[in-house]
């Protein structure tokens, strides 16, 4: 403690908060779209942003200070996008199954050390076809919302163009400024639904079945190894901090795997919010950065804790907001995951293929178009490869193809 005081900087602590306010900004707007969705109870949606806020608060400060490094931990945007499209057909209690599942095998993986190996062996391409697929619709129901709040969808628009050209870290939090400020003098903000209370965890019964391992568990997985911990870790590497791998993994799945009881779907290395803590704004000592990590935990648990409230808040916005945020909030990664599924000139067919499959939403023998989609991906690489060369692999990936979030979650 000592010597977290000694290291404090006001540059560092608001470089940690302005971490955990974008990652509000953005990637809880797609869990109240699957909770929606899935015509989820309060409590249970309430108890769900408290499992994955505590989970990545705990995480953030325990990490950062035992690395000294601006560890951000945040819970996985794509996965949550994926989460839209499968919770009506399956129940939270098979979801909830699917998460443990997830989170052991990523467990295995970080006590094995074999990250660098697995992620090796999978095509960058095909992994980010699959990502970019999951969040197609939240791209094109930005637009499609155009059609019921012109005025507001296209304000929300503008504004992050313009702020992406001038300050682009700050573009998806203006938006959520202006879609306030719009709907609020629009009269168009439920006030009713505001309350001010804390968030109660509620224990959801595990249930295993393989058809909810199949469309959540194994996509999970993916997303959290390709998507969540390649550019996390590049972002570290990046900024000169050589911390393992595998410490962080380990932790990171460990935390999921406690939490999914209570709605946590998984827990990862942050990449783009981790950007603005890792970098010279934060501090010119790279040695005391790592105060960032510990600040943006702290109001992760603050956050957390008000549960109930931040629920409340998200509901009283109007649907074409969420639709809107959600969409500009995924614009980043929708880009990343397109240009990273083109990037290999050879894996192009295989990595399209992967990409309308996923994109379509087609569901066949009870199983997912994120399933489906890497199958017929991973297939069509395998038969056009035939030859035996060589192609690029997810490590080989540009460290910004397939972004955490912006999310990252």
């Amino acid at each position: 403690m000592k010597e977290l005081l000694r290291d404090f900087s006001l540059s560092a602590a608001v470089a940690g908060f302005i971490a955990t306010v974008i990652s509000y900004a953005g990637p809880l707007v797609i869990i109240f779209q699957a909770a929606k969705t899935a015509n989820l109870p309060h409590d249970v949606l309430s108890s769900w942003v408290w499992a994955i806020s505590i989970g990545s608060g705990v995480l953030g400060i325990v990490l950062s200070m035992r690395f000294k490094v601006p560890v951000i931990i945040a819970w996985s945007a794509p996965g949550s996008a994926l989460l839209v499209a499968l919770l009506p057909s399956i129940s939270l209690n098979e979801a909830i199954g699917a998460y443990i599942i997830s989170s052991l095998i990523i467990l295995v993986v970080g006590f094995s050390g074999a990250f660098d190996k697995i992620i090796s062996k999978l095509p960058a391409a095909i992994s980010a076809a699959m990502l970019a697929g999951i969040l197609f619709s939240f791209g094109t129901q930005l637009f499609v919302s155009i059609k019921d709040k012109p005025f507001m969808v296209l304000a929300m628009f503008a504004t992050y163009l313009l702020c992406k050209r001038m300050l682009p870290r700050y573009a998806v939090l203006a938006v959520l400024v202006v879609g306030c400020l719009i709907a609020a003098l629009a009269g168009e903000l439920h006030s009713d639904a505001l309350v001010v209370g804390f968030a109660t965890p509620v224990f959801i019964s595990p249930e295993f079945s393989w058809h909810a391992t199949l469309n959540i568990a194994l996509p999970l997985v993916m997303v959290a190894l390709t998507g969540q911990f390649v550019p996390g870790i590049a972002v570290l590497r990046n900024a000169g901090y050589q911390t393992p791998a595998s410490p962080i993994i380990t932790s990171s799945a460990l935390g999921t795997l406690l939490l999914a009881p209570f709605g946590c779907h998984g827990l990862n290395l942050a990449a783009i919010t981790a950007a603005i803590c890792t970098g010279r704004e934060s501090h010119e000592d790279k040695s005391k950065r790592y105060v960032a990590g510990v600040v943006g935990g702290l109001f992760y648990l603050l956050l957390g804790i008000f549960g109930a409230t931040l629920v409340s808040v998200f509901s009283a916005f109007p649907k074409e907001l969420i639709a809107a945020l959600a969409g500009l909030a995924l614009f980043a990664a929708i880009a990343g995951a397109l240009a990273g599924s083109m990037a290999v000139p050879e894996d192009r067919e295989a990595a399209l293929i992967t990409f309308l499959v996923t994109a379509s939403g087609m569901s066949f023998l009870g199983l997912s178009a994120a399933f489906w989609g890497l199958i017929f991906g991973l297939a069509a690489h395998l038969l056009l490869t035939l030859n035996g060369v060589a192609k690029p692999t997810a490590q080989t990936a540009p460290p910004d193809a397939m972004p955490a979030w912006p999310a990252d979650n």
